[in-house]
């Protein structure tokens, strides 16, 4: 079961029956895909100028008040990796922080 605070503790969870290599079968639970919401689904708290040394924890931590809600920010600027939106070729750019969620 996913974290609550995660990004997938909505996402459902299926189960598939496969061989256990000892001729039985086990059940293996997983998470189904998750599909982001639109950027504009939640509302923008503010915009972030990325510079040089930025990270998205400590910036989750500044807007939203915990950095492991960077996933958030990952939503509303329409990425699924992190990383990409503090890399180099991205300083300079304006960064959508959203409203926290409850």
């Amino acid at each position: 079961m996913p974290d609550p605070t995660s990004r997938y503790a909505d996402t459902p969870i299926a189960t598939i029956d496969v061989p256990d290599g000892a001729g039985g079968r086990r059940t293996v639970r997983y998470l189904l895909r998750r599909f982001p919401p639109p950027a504009a689904a939640s509302p923008t708290l503010a915009e972030h100028l990325i510079t040089d040394g930025d990270r998205l924890d400590l910036l989750s931590a500044r807007y939203l008040g915990d950095p492991t809600q960077y996933w958030r920010i990952c939503d509303a600027n329409l990425v699924i990796h992190p990383d990409e939106l503090t890399a180099a070729d991205r300083v300079g750019q304006v960064l959508r922080i959203p409203v926290p969620q409850v």
